[in-house]
């Protein structure tokens, strides 16, 4: 089974902030048996990060998200996780991950903080 992490948000992109989480995610997931095959990180700009969500939907079995899903207005995530899901094929709205990400991640002894929590 393999995988993709994204990180979203602007502030990764400086020099100021490293992305230490994408670093967590490919321990944990590596210690399921999961190979990581590609990490990203995209800005806070809505088309991009849809973009990024169509593209790893369709070459990995797991997409991860990091950063986003914040209080603020400039937080764009759910808005393009939605955007790419509603044009993905069918199979990818279907995926078990998709819908049941916070179980699975509860599953494998994941903290409750780290796992994705439905809205």
């Amino acid at each position: 089974m393999n995988a993709e992490i994204i990180a979203a948000g602007s502030e990764l992109l400086t020099p100021e902030r490293l992305d230490t989480n994408s670093l967590f995610l490919t321990e944990r997931l590596n210690s399921l048996g999961v190979e990581v095959v590609f990490k990203c990180v995209v800005g806070d700009d809505r088309a991009r990060l849809s973009e990024a969500v169509r593209l790893a939907v369709s070459r990995s079995e797991i997409v991860a998200l990091s950063g986003g899903l914040g209080p603020t207005e400039d937080d764009v995530t759910r808005e393009a996780v939605a955007a790419a899901l509603n044009s993905a094929s069918p199979s990818a709205r279907r995926s078990p991950m998709a819908s049941s990400g916070a179980s699975a991640a509860a599953a494998a002894g994941w903290p409750r903080s780290t796992a994705a929590r439905p809205s």
